[in-house]
């Protein structure tokens, strides 16, 4: 802890006129040159608190719920820092994935060509972006060089102002610590995990259907996917049975256009409709292909006619009647989303004639056409029935997605392990291990494991990410061995298999037979953030770097959003089961989403974001800060101006009412150092009932905190607050200036009592106003606020020698009624009040007694008379006042 001594100089440093402008640059820029929050290497792992903080996609801009939800965690870092802790918190930036590629598209009006060669002098068309840019008919064609190039020159244009914005909201993070997923060491680090979840067998390739999106040309992990609901209609078609009896079996489906790819019919086994169809054959229409009539438990009675045909592939359940039913895949669907021009099981001619006008429709086009086709066959037999329906769609896309039978590689996760004692239920324990806030968040994360389907897939066929280290050889007759996987020594990563070369060979063997490919695919980009400790604490880095690790691993916290439960949280619990065997982190703090005013999350692809600069500048991020602490963990808010308008007169009241009380003149020191001023000085009844009502807080915002709940600390700091600045202040102020029958005496204890209060009080809002409490701080105090001590609340206690807290309510409520009177009655407060009567429980007329000398100089009382009622009320009767004072005329010279 920094130097907590009062100022060197006589007294307190007090501006003329307080202001939050121009304090976020002013403290940014010292915080920076003191470094402030620097983690100091030399430390043992109990000494540190290590924060695996979120790195936001460095693409495009940030949005008010970045600032919502990295305020919270921010909270949460500064009560640990302020408790001792030697505090690990890094930043990253997630510079690769799809929206990278999309915003380097779109900015400079290029596409990657994988096929191009890399010019050295290339110059983008374009900086900044046009209306045209982003067609693709309009971008220019580049290599994949010269594409990641300029995706990651357009990332640290980005990464530069997203640091702006997270140093404007006060972030106290560790900026030399930052990370990108995409720099060198961390494809080493991301190459070197999957290599050896390769070598444990926990890495593996399978050529299967696969979830694809059209549009981007990739696969889609289940934990991207969304359901979105979309228009569709069921279609009544009807097979032909070929056993002579020339009857018709109707089924009905959402998807006429795979037709062609029907594989087989299929009914639930004990379904007494389809008995003796089983074991059958049919012809489908317009394609005349055959295809049997099979059985499966999977199929539904009571959906549709109760039989379904079965086409590879029109969605989860066409892929797990071809696998268990062992059936052939008859693909039409191409990786552009268009239909295929080979169809080998369409033998007919009319068969033939028919699909040929489907070849290069997409598939919204093939549908029209074959409906069309049905409907004058007269297979279709009645209107489509229109229904709305979930869809699956890529979380960034703007098709539904397609099964394409495609090469790909996958990791472990549970979703295939379902044993008993496998590694599904090691997952769902690691999530009972850790401590979640709020705890109910847990069954999000366990519903999702438990609902997996598959593995996780890895691999994206995209350009700018992390290539996953890998070759195949190719044999003699120039096929490529996919068994045969050529991997490089851990000490040469990171590496490009496009460019390097496996050991053994030489480039000229490259695309040859009997020579080697390389992997043209990369790394899912959570497969990469997942590793995100390691990538933060240097994990087999080298000497050093294993230094740091052992010293912030696992970490204590992990901040994020609940939408991400199912893909970074999970996946990064993954990761660290099968890398490290343990968890990542000890707590998980949730925050919710930021919603817009018709109760709809907040997201770039909804166009309904706000971006939070304008913010911080119009309210201050003090203003700002406030909203986000006054949010509850998981529970997703409302975007509201008026919260934050709230915030900014909290950090205005706390320099105003700091200057106001530090106005009074200094108390002496307290010897101990464990208050800003002598306790002994405080001997008032209603300055010690103060400080037993501030221990109560403490107590409360420290056991809050302890929970990592920001949002109770500040609940019951606030309301203190106001009421120190609103009643205990006014009541005081008199005999803190020396006047009164009290004296010096009474002055000592009302200056103790408000240094040491406001002192408690600017640790208790540092971590939430961080720049009004470290400007006031800087007043009268040594070193910086948010490197202080937190507060505790026994040294408060033996200050206030027992006194009941409840005397400061009394005379509050009492002031409240002096001050009426003259509200009532329309008067200046400072209208002396001649005599009054205060009506007030017995249990308060001690403390009236006690506080009699403050409260007569808040009312200007000449006389008053306290009296026994019978109610819980403190009321003001036979009130005479006095003359109002005479308003002196301004200076107007």
């Amino acid at each position: 802890m920094t130097d907590t001594a009062p100022r060197p100089d006589t007294g307190p440093a007090l501006p003329d006129r307080p202001s939050l402008e121009g304090l976020e640059e002013k403290w940014d820029g010292v915080w920076s040159e003191q470094q402030l929050y620097a983690f100091d290497q030399d430390t043992t792992r109990d000494q540190v608190f290590s924060v695996d903080t979120p790195p936001p996609t460095a693409s495009g801009s940030l949005h008010i719920g970045h600032v919502f939800g990295y305020s919270q965690a921010d909270m949460i870092v500064r009560y640990q820092r302020m408790r001792g802790k030697n505090v690990f918190y890094p930043l990253g930036w997630d510079d690769n994935g799809l929206p990278t590629e999309r915003r380097a598209q779109n900015y400079y009006g290029v596409r990657c060509d994988p096929s191009l060669p890399y010019d050295p002098d290339f110059t983008p068309p374009q900086e900044g972006g046009s209306n045209k840019s982003s067609k693709a008919a309009n971008q220019l064609p580049v290599s994949r060089r010269n594409f990641i190039e300029l995706c990651e020159r357009l990332t640290t244009l980005d990464e530069k102002s997203f640091e702006e914005v997270f140093r404007t909201l006060g972030l106290s993070v560790d900026w030399n610590h930052s990370y990108q997923t995409i720099d060198a060491a961390s494809r080493a680090t991301s190459q070197r995990a999957f290599l050896e979840n390769l070598e444990q067998g926990q890495a593996y390739q399978a050529e299967a259907p696969t979830m694809w999106d059209v549009t981007y040309r990739t696969a889609v992990a289940q934990a991207e996917q969304e359901d979105r609901e979309r228009d569709g209609a069921y279609h009544r078609i009807g097979f032909t049975r070929i056993d002579g009896t020339g009857e018709t079996v109707f089924i009905e489906t959402t998807r006429p256009e795979l037709l062609p790819a029907c594989v087989a019919l299929v009914a639930h086994p004990e379904d007494e409709r389809y008995q003796e169809l089983f074991g059958s054959t049919v012809t489908s229409p317009l394609f005349g292909v055959e295809v049997p009539v099979m059985a499966h438990p999977l199929a539904q009675m009571d959906k549709g006619a109760g039989i379904a045909m079965i086409c590879t592939f029109g969605d989860a359940n066409d892929v797990t009647w071809w696998r268990e039913l062992e059936l052939p895949t008859r693909s039409v669907v191409g990786r552009d989303g268009r239909f295929l021009p080979e169809t080998p099981w369409i033998t007919t001619a009319d068969g033939r004639a028919s699909y040929s006008e489907l070849v290069g429709l997409t598939v919204f086009s093939a549908q029209k056409r074959v409906v069309e086709m049905l409907t004058a066959s007269g297979d279709l037999v009645g209107e489509p029935e229109k229904i709305s329906h979930p869809v699956k769609f890529y979380e960034n896309g703007d098709k539904p997605l397609e099964f394409v039978t495609s090469r790909q590689w996958y990791l472990t996760n549970g979703g295939r392990d379902t044993s008993e004692g496998g590694l599904r239920d090691e997952l769902i324990a690691r999530g009972s291990e850790l401590t979640w806030h709020p705890a109910y968040m847990e069954s999000r994360y366990r519903n999702w494991v438990e609902g997996l389907t598959g593995d996780w897939l890895i691999s994206r066929q995209r350009f700018y990410g992390v290539p996953f280290p890998l070759w195949y050889a190719v044999g003699a007759d120039g096929e490529t061995d996919y068994d045969t996987v050529l991997t490089p020594p851990v000490e040469s990563l990171p590496i490009d298999p496009t460019i390097d070369v496996p050991a053994g060979y030489e480039e000229s063997q490259r695309n040859r037979p009997g020579g080697f490919v390389a992997d043209p695919d990369i790394l899912d980009t959570w497969a990469t953030s997942s590793l995100s400790p390691q990538l933060a604490g240097g994990w087999n880095a080298d000497a050093a770097s294993d230094g740091l690790f052992s010293t912030v691993y696992p970490m204590d916290l992990r901040p994020q959003g609940h939408d991400i439960i199912r893909t970074w949280l999970f996946s990064t619990i993954v990761r660290s089961h099968l890398q490290q065997d343990s968890l990542p982190w000890k707590h998980a703090s949730i925050n919710g989403w930021i919603l817009d005013p018709d109760r709809k999350k907040m997201s770039k692809s909804k166009g309904n974001v706000v971006t939070p600069i304008g913010l911080l500048h119009q309210h201050g991020s003090d203003g700002v800060r406030y909203w986000a602490g006054r949010a509850r963990q998981g529970v997703d808010t409302a975007f509201d101006e008026g919260q934050m308008k709230i915030g900014r007169r909290l950090a205005i009241k706390i320099l105003n009412a700091s200057k106001f009380a530090l106005g009074f003149g200094t108390a002496p020191a307290d010897p101990s150092g464990r208050l800003a001023a002598d306790p002994s000085a405080v001997t008032d009844p209603l300055d010690r009932a103060l400080l037993a009502n501030l221990a109560r807080v403490v107590d409360q915002a420290t056991a809050a905190f302890e929970e990592m709940d920001y949002a109770r600390s500040l609940e019951v700091a606030e309301p203190f607050f106001w009421a120190f600045c609103d009643d205990y202040i006014e009541l005081v102020k008199e005999r803190a200036h020396g006047n009164g029958p009290a004296g010096d005496a009474g002055a000592a204890s009302a200056r103790a009592a408000l240094a040491i209060t406001l002192e408690v009080l600017l640790r208790l809002f540092a971590p939430v106003i961080v720049f009004a409490t470290e400007e006031v701080w800087s007043w009268w105090r040594g070193g910086s606020v948010h490197t202080q001590a937190w507060p505790v609340a026994e040294p408060l206690r033996e200050a206030a020698a027992g006194q009941d807290e409840s005397l400061l309510d009394s005379v509050a409520r009492a002031a409240v009624s002096v001050r009426r009177i003259k509200s009532d009655a329309k008067v200046s407060q400072k209208t002396p009040i001649l005599q009054v009567k205060l009506v007030a429980p017995q249990t308060s007329l001690g403390h009236l007694e006690a506080a009699s000398a403050d409260l007569t100089a808040l009312g200007r009382i000449e006389r008053f008379e306290l009296v026994a009622g019978e109610g819980e009320d403190i009321l003001a009767e036979d009130v005479e006042l006095g003359e109002p004072p005479v308003k002196q005329p301004r200076n107007q010279g």
